[in-house]
């Protein structure tokens, strides 16, 4: 028999502007985990430039891709990112609003409805803990923080002020498997993580068989690279053979203008 589901009836406006309903099925043996990117139709999802480091240069900011951010941030408890998407966006949060404003009192109506929190939690993994405690994102005493990082990590964030809403929590030594965060999370009640990258932490959970979903946008353009210009693609750092390649099933696809939205299961 099916479990139980985040989401599945939306509140009008939201189901309208998506194009129907939206639920995503909780398992019940840890958190559910579902990835949210966007790429070009190359693969490239970050020009990998001070200027151009995230999402919204692929996408063309494109406005119904913000608005599939704000959905699935607002079905979600937990906003999990490395800490190199964290500083890649130096003013922002992860929140539904802060991606998608107009949409605010519609994600606020439906995070209500769901009985979650105002915000997601949002959670960084950091193996060296040199992350700034002044970010936006982190600093907004409405936005429950948690940084989940090694011994070494954890003396070097002690020695910032710490937010009395910011909880650091030690995960290993020299190195945090981001599998492990997902006891942790678990203790908190999370059903539902979405995960916004980047592409090292994709590929690391996807190694560990804990990638319940893909929600990827695919962005008409063009971007390319070379050995003078690399860029990040979909997966960064984790290399799978034909054996062992995971495969999706695509249960999804919407089109917005020139956009495909496709869903995966895995």
């Amino acid at each position: 028999p099916p479990g139980p589901m985040r989401g599945g009836a939306l509140p009008e406006r939201l189901r309208a502007r998506y194009g129907g309903e939206l639920g995503i099925g909780l398992r019940p043996d840890r958190p559910t985990v579902v990835m949210n990117f966007v790429s070009t139709l190359d693969g490239v999802t970050s020009y990998n430039t001070p200027d151009a480091a995230g999402g919204g240069e692929i996408s063309g900011f494109f406005e119904p891709d913000r608005f599939v951010m704000g959905l699935l941030r607002a079905l979600a408890d937990v906003v999990l990112i490395g800490a190199g998407t964290l500083r890649a966006d130096a003013g922002g949060a992860w929140t539904a609003q802060a991606v998608h404003p107009d949409g605010a009192a519609d994600f606020a109506t439906l995070r209500r409805q769901l009985g979650l929190p105002r915000n997601p939690m949002t959670v960084v993994l950091t193996a060296s803990g040199s992350i700034d405690l002044a970010h936006p994102g982190l600093a907004d005493p409405t936005i429950d923080v948690l940084l989940i990082t090694t011994e070494e990590g954890a003396r070097a964030l002690a020695a910032q002020r710490v937010p009395g809403h910011v909880e650091i929590r030690v995960a290993g030594k020299g190195s945090v498997r981001p599998q492990a965060a997902l006891p942790i999370l678990a203790e908190r009640g999370a059903g539902l993580v979405l995960c916004e990258g980047g592409p090292h932490l994709f590929g690391q959970l996807l190694a560990a068989g804990v990638v319940d979903e893909l929600f990827l946008t695919l962005a008409p353009q063009l971007a390319g690279r070379s050995a003078a210009t690399p860029r990040l693609s979909l997966i960064e750092g984790t290399a799978f053979g034909v054996a062992d390649a995971p495969w999706g099933r695509l249960v999804g696809l919407r089109r917005g203008g020139d956009h495909l939205f496709a869903r995966y299961q895995f």
